[in-house]
């Protein structure tokens, strides 16, 4: 609503951006509305199945980002203080709310443990808090009803035998309103925990050791979602052989959830279709026109 309020007053053409509220009637409204002409989705895989079949009685052009459960690689030879760095970023900022959060840190067993124990030092020293408070690192979860679900999930992450590295409560030291909750650490997970299998949407990094290369690939694309993906390892040739095999729409290397906008974003397999960003986004929103012009006359052959 801000967004639209500041394009009105800097003179934008009314009608050209439109925001609209509504509840669960609103968006089957818009999407079969024979106006729009171009859907574009980014939510849930229950809910992206929903539309996907809406606009295809109408054919009309889709694109959806849905999804994720992203593996996030480690190899022992990789920088450690730069790959903790990284998983921090894949997994709590915006509170764990992105859906190309690399949840599934995949870390070789050789580093795991010094791993681990500098993990819990940095996720322990995050300031939680207001997010208008410029001191903030990790703010509220966006209601209380995820909030909950999120505490579900660590739940069963204890109760199917995943170790609790730190976490897995509520702040006491935050002041105000607010569903918070501290960034968690699980490691021991294994790949058929439910933790490492559904998208938990919050501050929640699941740590999975591996030993081979072959190994963490295999596992890593083990999974009905393909949105994103990240490797870190000082071998430039690995980063690249690996990434070139990992199942994702968006991968990094050495960094993760940095997303320029002049740089493609989305994914695939149950994670969605299409591109965000750059001029792949743009074709999304353009026909392709075919004109043909003759000069010279028509010689027709009856």
């Amino acid at each position: 609503l801000k967004i639209a309020e500041i394009l009105i007053e800097a003179g934008l053409p009314k009608g050209l951006f439109n925001v609209i509220q509504g509840d669960r009637a609103t968006g089957p409204l818009l999407v079969n509305h024979p106006d729009v002409a171009k859907v574009s989705l980014t939510g849930s895989v229950p809910t992206g199945k929903k539309v996907a079949g809406a606009v295809a009685a109408e054919l009309k052009h889709v694109t959806m980002e849905l999804g994720g459960k992203s593996p996030l690689i480690v190899f022992d030879d990789a920088d450690l203080e730069s790959a903790i760095g990284g998983a921090m970023l894949g997994n709590f900022y915006s509170t764990g709310q992105v859906c190309s959060n690399g949840t599934r840190v995949f870390v070789q067993r050789k580093i795991k443990e010094p791993f681990l124990a500098r993990l819990k030092e940095r996720t322990e020293a995050i300031v939680i808090g207001d997010p208008l408070d410029e001191a903030t690192q990790l703010g509220p979860m966006v209601s209380a009803a995820q909030r909950d679900k999120v505490f579900s999930y660590i739940g069963k992450g204890k109760a199917e035998g995943a170790r609790l590295v730190t976490g897995g409560g509520i702040p006491n030291n935050v002041s105000g309103e607010g569903t918070y909750i501290q960034p968690t650490v699980f490691a021991d997970v294994t790949d058929g925990m439910t933790i490492a299998r559904e998208e938990i949407f919050g501050p929640v990094m699941c740590v999975l050791d591996f030993d081979d290369e072959v190994e963490v690939i295999a596992r890593a694309n083990a999974t009905e979602f393909g949105l994103s993906a990240g490797v870190f390892t000082a071998d430039l040739t690995r980063a690249h052989r690996v990434a070139d095999r990992l199942e994702a729409g968006t991968l990094w290397i050495n960094t993760y959830n940095l997303c320029p906008v002049e740089i493609p974003f989305g994914g695939s397999k149950q994670s969605g279709f299409g591109r965000e960003n750059s001029v792949a986004a743009l074709n999304h929103y353009t026909e392709l026109k075919t004109v043909y012009v003759g000069m010279g006359p028509v010689e027709a052959p009856y």
